[in-house]
């Protein structure tokens, strides 16, 4: 999730695109921490600092995966405050208290405000968008990446040299499974993941009748291999994969936020999709990695107060209560039709 010194943060799709349609543009850095001798920027340990925003989806793979991979004494982070205006991610000040762990002032730079500031540190002339996740290297000063999908997958391989063997053996992208995940990840990422955004940011009813179309197609392809998945409680079976890391940070802020948010109502989660219920509640509930990761404060108040495009008076809304039901809990309806049965 970004912001960019060169458009204003209403402006999601183009005022000139008379298509509406939301377009996502490419990370601007993509180098590498490399165990590989002579790399550029090689695995050690707190050399590197994570900065993210708990309310950004993309950014909370990062958290997630580093916390399975046992990497907290490696790569420190620290989250960007929620709100985020004309000039970006900003963090948080020292008199302010926000939920999370590490939603503080930057440790690294403590004369900086905004999170734009690493970026023109990094490139004085950067004409981008200044993205969360955003990994720094403290040694160089200046950033490794700002792409999820990679920054995950150094973290799955490149310092397990340096971990423990509990953790050196988590394998989040086994080799049996890769092709899978893949392919899954392609659909996955367009329609689901970037979908709900397409949908949101729309500014056409064209654009938005496509994107939310395809959006719950998606969903139903993915409650149809979970109600199918016979193997375990997470995507690929019984152990948790990539797959699982990349669709829990939007299907966990599905109701909370993108029902009503980004208009993707045609069902929410809770009442209109069991299997995937049951598996996003699994991983909140059960893996730390994933609930303790997951703060819902600064994601209800990050998109309605932020989104000034789409909710100019920065209203946010009381529900859904709670933002997740327990394991043992299903929304009424459910429960009244679950009782009948017995």
């Amino acid at each position: 999730m970004s912001t960019s010194n060169e458009q204003k943060i209403t402006n999601w799709v183009d005022p000139h695109d008379k298509s509406g349609e939301f377009k996502r543009g490419q990370s601007a850095f993509r180098s590498q921490i490399s165990k590989k001798p002579g790399a550029e920027f090689p695995p050690e340990k707190g050399r590197y600092h994570l900065y993210v925003s708990y309310a950004c989806p993309w950014a909370h793979r990062t958290l997630i995966v580093r916390k399975l991979k046992g990497l907290g004494e490696f790569i420190p982070f620290t989250s960007v405050h929620w709100h985020m205006l004309e000039q970006g991610w900003r963090f948080v000040t020292p008199d302010e208290k926000l939920p999370g762990e590490n939603a503080t002032p930057d440790p690294v730079h403590k004369d900086f405000a905004h999170l734009s500031q690493i970026y023109f540190k990094t490139d004085p002339e950067y004409k981008g968008r200044f993205t969360v996740p955003t990994l720094y290297d403290k040694k160089q000063g200046k950033i490794v990446s700002n792409e999820s999908s990679d920054i995950i997958r150094m973290f799955y391989t490149e310092f397990d040299d340096l971990l423990p063997e509990e953790y050196k053996n988590v394998d989040l992208f086994p080799k049996d499974l890769q092709k899978d995940i893949e392919e899954t990840n392609k659909w996955m990422y367009d329609d689901i993941n970037n979908g709900v955004y397409k949908s949101g940011f729309a500014t056409t009813q064209e654009a938005y009748t496509k994107a939310v179309r395809q959006l719950f197609s998606s969903l139903d392809r993915a409650e149809h291999h979970l109600a199918n998945n016979s193997a375990g409680p997470y995507y690929y079976g019984a152990h948790i994969t990539e797959a699982d890391v990349r669709l829990y940070t939007t299907i966990i802020r599905f109701d909370a936020v993108y029902v009503q948010h980004f208009k993707c109502n045609i069902r929410d989660i809770r009442s209109g999709y069991p299997a995937l219920h049951r598996w996003v509640r699994a991983l909140y509930w059960d893996v730390d990695a994933f609930g303790s990761t997951t703060e819902f404060e600064h994601i209800k108040r990050h998109y309605t107060r932020s989104h000034r495009q789409i909710n100019p008076f920065s209203v946010t809304p009381e529900g859904p209560e709670p933002p997740i039901l327990p394991k043992d809990k299903e929304v009424a309806a459910a429960e009244a039709v679950k009782h009948a049965k017995h």
